[in-house]
């Protein structure tokens, strides 16, 4: 089910068609979502007192494929409502030798499903309203801030109109003050969205800015504002965000940006490295051997 309204209003009112048991794990994952959500099947069924086996067939019931696409539906609605101490108390159980393995697997399957799943006419749709920009914004806040950085530091390589929009000593709408038509907003927020993130999206569009989203999928509220919205995964059932799909989405559009501007590059390249050596900014390369 791809909506999530109809899957709440499904959950909330399954008690009419469904058994006692069934009813009692559709008020649970209703009511404890937040504990239950990211259980497997043997521990929900634990939890509320029923077998492996009729959690299973209690997804069947609801018309899901089985117990995993359930799982996935109820993850994908309530993954920007958890809290930091919610989140992190899902992996408080998680054995330790784990962890290294179940953490870089799951950036793997990140990075998997963002390809997967990426839709290509966006992508190249962001690299046109990008190169034609008066203007670029990048903007990130709290723990997207860094991402926004790293974005920003590369396109200053190929373009000499970049701003980053970030929380610091002014406000953002001080620092998209100046925005307006032929500008370029491009927004990045994952859960847990910010406020402000959707607010300063709103400004930008009431200026007539072009918008880019890099958020997580549809269900994000920055979807509904951008023009063109490019989804990456970063699913984590922890407290820390995933970022290793949103980084490489962002690594794959600066490179064909740098393909775009192939000259404009190169000649830039080549002003810097006479300055990095002249100011020593690298280490030399009798230094590193």
């Amino acid at each position: 089910m791809d909506n999530a309204q109809e899957l709440i209003q499904r959950l909330n009112h399954s008690g009419k068609k469904l058994s006692k048991s069934h009813r009692r794990i559709a008020e649970c994952i209703v009511t404890h979502y937040d504990k239950v959500v990211f259980m497997t099947a043997s521990k929900l069924g634990e939890y509320v007192g029923v077998s492996e086996s009729t959690v299973v067939r209690f997804a069947a019931a609801l018309g899901y494929s089985g117990y995993p696409h359930l799982q996935k539906a109820l993850q994908e609605l309530i993954r920007h409502r958890l809290t930091a101490s919610q989140r992190f108390e899902m992996t408080s159980d998680m054995d330790h030798a784990q962890v290294l393995n179940k953490v870089l697997k799951a950036d793997i399957q990140n990075i998997r499903s963002t390809l997967d799943e990426l839709d290509i006419n966006a992508f190249e749709d962001a690299i046109e309203k990008i190169i034609a920009a008066r203007n670029i914004y990048v903007m990130g806040l709290r723990a997207s801030a860094p991402i926004a950085e790293f974005f920003a530091h590369y396109l200053r390589f190929i373009f000499s109109n970049v701003h980053v929009v970030t929380s610091g000593v002014s406000d953002v709408f001080e620092q998209l003050a100046r925005i307006g038509e032929g500008d370029l907003l491009i927004g990045i927020s994952f859960p847990r969205y910010t406020s402000r993130s959707v607010e300063a999206m709103e400004f930008a569009h009431s200026r007539k800015a072009s918008l880019i989203a890099i958020t997580d999928g549809p269900l994000s509220p920055l979807h509904a504002t951008a023009d063109t919205c490019l989804m990456a995964k970063s699913d984590m059932s922890s407290f820390v965000d995933s970022f290793a799909a949103p980084l490489s989405l962002i690594n794959a559009l600066i490179v064909a940006l740098g393909q775009r501007r192939r000259h404009e590059v190169t000649e830039y390249f080549q002003e810097m490295e006479d300055i990095w050596n002249k100011y020593d900014v690298y280490l030399a390369k009798s230094e590193t051997n």
